[in-house]
């Protein structure tokens, strides 16, 4: 397939129960909110989430994390060098190399910045963007106290170590809305094609799979909906943000907190010719 020649909307509906979607690390990796309580998540964890999914999928990845790295280099720098990149001082053809290695690179960009290479700062834009994600509703966040069985730090019989108390803390229950967008414009310029939209769109249907953790059991985060929106030309025939307010959520009734997505009505508007599909969760 040749490069996209169609700009790309899709929103996406995800729900979370009894789990930490994205903990913040600088308040105890608590679920992440805004001071109105509204769950939120961060467009770095979504993509974190696509480049697992496209890497399970058989994809080349070039920003691995360290518990999925498959290849033996151990930071991003040794991966760069292992493509023949350090040697290469033509700005266009380092971009041209690692766009046509890696598939991350191609869709999200990145920011190449060594001291030794050829090329000392190299950044490239890719045409995938993704915003942060934020709840329909203000979500419940519980803390939940745990013990250890066994100390891993003790140092005499008998004595209670520090790390055996903990606190695990996860949203009750949270419907996510996640926006997004796939521009022509960057697309050309990374070699971004039809093909690597339908492996982004797949992605996107199975982010969850083989994400499962401790904080984040198997089933507890889901994707309920995706819509995608195609349009017919390569700027697109209306904006984003009008695309992406075509999804409108709501609750069924304003005085309860909601517990499933069944407590919410889901309405999608319409602009003349522009066609949409709708993916409902596996």
């Amino acid at each position: 397939m040749g490069i996209m020649q169609n700009k790309i909307d899709f929103v996406m509906l995800v729900s979370v129960t009894n789990a930490n979607p994205n903990g913040d690390p600088l308040n105890g990796n608590r679920p992440r909110s805004d001071y109105d309580g509204v769950g939120e998540m961060s467009d770095v964890c979504i993509k974190r989430k696509i480049r697992n999914r496209l890497q399970d999928m058989g994809e080349s990845i070039f920003v691995k994390s360290d518990d999925r790295c498959d290849d033996g280099y151990i930071s991003l720098k040794q991966r760069a060098d292992s493509s023949g990149l350090k040697s290469i001082k033509n700005r266009e053809e380092f971009e041209k190399i690692a766009c046509e290695k890696w598939i991350d690179v191609r869709a999200f960009g990145q920011v190449f910045a060594f001291s030794d290479f050829g090329c000392k700062s190299v950044g490239v834009r890719g045409p995938v963007s993704i915003h942060q994600a934020r709840s329909i509703s203000s979500v419940e966040i519980e803390s939940m106290q745990i013990t250890k069985s066994t100390s891993g730090d003790r140092k005499t019989e008998g004595e209670r170590g520090s790390d055996t108390m903990g606190t695990k803390h996860f949203v009750r229950f949270g419907l996510y809305e996640i926006k997004g967008s796939i521009n022509v414009q960057l697309a050309e310029k990374t070699g971004f094609t039809e093909e690597d939209t339908e492996k982004i769109k797949e992605a996107l249907k199975t982010l969850f799979m083989n994400d499962a953790s401790a904080a984040r059991p198997d089933g507890s985060m889901e994707v309920e909906k995706l819509y995608w929106w195609k349009h017919d030309c390569k700027d697109g025939q209306y904006s984003s943000a009008k695309v992406h307010r075509l999804v409108k959520v709501e609750p069924k009734d304003s005085s309860k907190i909601p517990n499933s997505i069944d407590d919410y009505n889901i309405t999608l508007g319409e602009l003349p010719n522009l066609a949409v599909e709708i993916f409902d969760g596996l």
